[in-house]
């Protein structure tokens, strides 16, 4: 069995949607090294677009300055086009770095937003974003940590709760509701936010193992770009609730 909590990363990618059998090519099948440059790739494309969108935006006393286009912009059009890359996955090889782009705008503009508040915030935490990543990998490589079944329910598990809540945050907040204490800088909102970046790194483990359970099972070439597409979702979220952490740590 394989699973993921990363939606992008789930038990029946590999499996042929007819037939129910493992996808196989023996020619030009996915492999380890080809995902890792892949998601090299993608992550280069959003840099280069965030950098842009965070050089456009300016500062002034009644706030910030040509910064919606690419926060909302971005945000929306990766929504979609990681929805795209999601149910047609033969397409990652277009859509994957489609999406690298147009999230790399939303990355730039909130990251320009929360530097702006509280200077150094951003390089801090992209530090933390990388080291977590190579951490969980050093872990997942030397068998410290396993993706056992009962691990990756658990994962699973948490994940769903969280999209739950910020799924209710974001209904709630259009009537001017707001769930008191998780999203404050208190105690119990840094707890949070310590908790979700936690299961938010746990995601990578099973993200590895998807990944390699891929390359073991001689997957399609594409899907070395949408095992990079799945691995780069995750780094994502992990990246703005470390943002999320610092401001709150910051603004006590």
């Amino acid at each position: 069995m394989i699973r993921s909590g990363n939606p992008a990363l789930k038990e029946s990618t590999f499996l042929d949607l007819g037939t129910g059998a493992v996808v196989s090519r023996d020619a030009g099948a996915m492999t380890l090294n080809g995902t890792v440059n892949k998601t090299g790739i993608l992550l280069l494309l959003a840099v280069m677009t965030a950098t842009f969108a965070w050089s456009q935006i300016e500062f002034t006393d009644a706030g910030p300055t040509g910064g919606g286009l690419y926060l909302w912009g971005g945000l929306i059009g990766g929504f979609v086009l990681a929805l795209v890359t999601t149910f047609k996955k033969t397409w990652a090889p277009v859509t994957a770095p489609l999406y690298a782009l147009v999230e790399g705008f939303f990355l730039g503009a909130i990251s320009a937003m929360y530097n702006h508040m509280y200077n150094g915030i951003v390089l801090q935490a992209v530090m933390l974003t990388m080291g977590t990543l190579f951490a969980l990998l050093f872990a997942y490589r030397s068998g410290l940590i396993k993706a056992t079944e009962n691990f990756k329910l658990g994962v699973v598990a948490a994940t769903g709760g969280i999209a739950l809540v910020y799924l209710a945050t974001i209904i709630l907040g259009m009537f001017n509701i707001n769930i008191p204490l998780i999203h404050e800088s208190g105690l119990v909102g840094i707890g949070f936010s310590l908790f979700v970046i936690v299961i938010a790194a746990l995601n990578l483990v099973l993200d590895f193992d998807f990944i390699e359970t891929g390359v073991e099972q001689g997957a399609p070439k594409y899907m070395e770009w949408y095992g990079g597409f799945g691995l780069m979702v995750t780094l994502v979220w992990l990246y703005i609730e470390f943002l999320r952490l610092l401001s709150k740590l910051n603004s006590r």
